[in-house]
């Protein structure tokens, strides 16, 4: 017999199976003995009022343990090595998502990516921390597994109409990550369990007949007749077939390519800020109400805040607990920041972006002349003077948060996780006006309502701005092709379509699902 229940409970009970029973015994009138089994489906915590509750739903397999079944049924990756073939290009979540898919569904993947594969990536990762060199191939953002990898595996989505995220979370869950993300609030794999993911996805792709090269940039699309038949790629090779385009948000030289072929796109609007980074304690003190912090049952707490400053959004983005900032630069001249946790969000310290909206409109008649690029320019300019701000290094400009506020300057700083350094700047003079101001506005609020945010123990690093793709591919909502051009389906955050590994990954398979229509249209 199955029986589930609903439970708002200590955090204590809750980390443990033992007690769960004994609380059911007690509470719910389940009889001592008769539960062999408990399995949680869903965990959140409610801090809310001064008592931090976790909600649990659970599964109790009561009298026999026969009735006991997997979680979910193993998604099946056939051989598709003599099937008709697709290119997918770019190995993010997007592009791996679309690769699996195609598999299920009959067609052979070929998947193109510019960087090296996961493992590789950390040796030019390591490189730009310790010696300030960016490989413009293999960086944070471009190499096996895309901008997700290695900066921090978060897995919460509200796109849930575009795919069902819990499909998304089993596949991961399939291939090695831990089954907690199926069953938290807020799934997180870790940047440190991320990679052997991925390295796993790579090699069904391959054993179910598809292909996956590394170091592989493509340059150029295959056009004839106004219809995409291949790619072609810096080395000279091309491959032949319908092109999912899943490239990623810092692709610029993609988006140039398609917008020197005269390929529709459109400027996006894109958020921009700092990056906020507090000792942990702090914030578990806060969140958790509690002068001792989280306690041994509780994890590294996590913060959300969004408020409008002058008909703007100001809000926290991609929020790290117990995580590090690290230098997200893709090319020469750039100084870019974001944040990344490992699996057990073990660091001294908690960072978010914090950012603001910025719209087309906002960002002034100079950058007129790029056209759909106007937007991508002007991230480029506000990377390039963060860089020279800094001495043109990697070493971040950073102010305290109060001093940030008051506009004032910051004579010393904290210790910091990000590996590069960093040195005192007036962020509040150099950030754009737009930004700057309506942070100051948004950190006033956001210290109101949770009493020690604003502090001076907190220090912001410049400068964020890769939240999301400043481009949007147009394509048909239906067909998921471009607007005007056949065989060539935009897919991801790259394509302006998605916010965030889930969603990319759900966009993905939409992209694979209408390649094979098009391949295989008797089925």
């Amino acid at each position: 017999m199955i029986e589930d229940f609903q439970l708002r409970v200590d955090p204590r009970t809750a980390a443990d199976e033992g007690r769960i029973i004994n609380y059911l015994n007690r509470h719910h009138g389940v009889a001592p003995g008769r539960v062999k089994k408990v399995r949680i489906l869903k965990r959140s915590i409610d801090a809310r009022q001064r008592q931090v509750y976790v909600n649990l739903t659970v599964r109790c397999f009561m009298d026999s343990l026969s009735d006991m079944t997997p979680r979910y049924e193993p998604y099946v990756y056939g051989d598709v090595s003599r099937q008709p073939q697709a290119i997918v290009v770019g190995a993010g979540p997007g592009g791996l998502f679309a690769a699996l898919r195609l598999i299920e569904l009959g067609v052979r993947p070929v998947v193109l990516e510019r960087g090296k594969n996961v493992v590789d990536r950390r040796l030019d990762l390591a490189r730009i921390s310790r010696e300030g060199i960016v490989d413009e191939d293999s960086n944070y953002s471009f190499g096996e597994g895309g901008a997700g990898a290695y900066s921090d595996g978060k897995l919460y989505t509200r796109s849930k109409k575009r795919g069902s995220v819990d499909r998304i979370l089993q596949i991961f869950n399939q291939f090695g990550a831990s089954e907690n993300i199926l069953i938290d609030a807020h799934p997180h794999i870790g940047s440190d369990k991320l990679p052997g993911v991925i390295r796993n996805m790579r090699e069904q792709i391959i054993a179910s007949g598809g292909e996956v090269h590394f170091q592989t940039k493509v340059t150029s699309l295959v056009l004839e007749d106004n219809c995409v038949k291949g790619v072609e790629c810096a080395d000279g090779s091309r491959f032949d077939g319908p092109v999912i385009l899943a490239t990623g948000h810092s692709a610029r030289d993609v988006y140039r390519m398609l917008d020197g072929a005269d390929i529709v796109l459109e400027p996006k609007g894109i958020a921009v800020g700092v990056r906020l980074e507090h000792p942990q304690h702090l914030i578990d003190q806060i969140q958790y109400h509690s002068p001792q912090g989280r306690g041994e049952y509780l994890p590294a707490a996590e913060y959300s805040f969004v408020v409008q400053v002058e008909e703007r959004g100001v809000y926290s983005f991609c929020m790290c607990p117990g995580g590090i900032v690290v230098p997200a630069s893709s090319g020469p001249e750039q100084l870019v920041v974001n944040g990344m946790s490992p699996a057990n969000r073990g660091s001294q310290w908690a960072n978010s972006g914090m950012v603001v909206e910025v719209r087309p409109e906002d960002i002034g008649k100079k950058y007129d002349k790029f056209g759909a690029l106007r937007m991508m320019a002007f991230q480029e300019d506000l990377e390039r003077l963060c860089y020279e701000q800094s001495g043109r290094t990697l070493n971040a400009g950073a102010q305290r948060m109060v001093d940030f506020v008051e506009g004032r300057d910051t004579k010393s700083l904290p210790r910091t996780s990000y590996a590069p350094g960093i040195h005192p700047s007036r962020l509040d003079k150099w950030l754009p006006p737009m930004i700057g101001r309506r942070l100051q506005q948004g950190f006033r609020r956001f210290g109101k309502l949770r009493p020690g945010f604003l502090t001076n123990e907190a220090i912001l690093i410049g400068v964020e701005s890769r939240t999301s793709s400043p481009v949007r591919i147009p394509r048909d909502a239906e067909r998921m092709t471009h607007i005007e051009v056949a065989g060539l389906y935009p897919c991801g955050e790259g394509a302006g379509y998605a916010g965030g590994i889930v969603s990319a990954a759900m966009d993905g398979e939409r992209c694979a699902e209408a390649v094979a229509r098009l391949l295989l249209p008797e089925q």
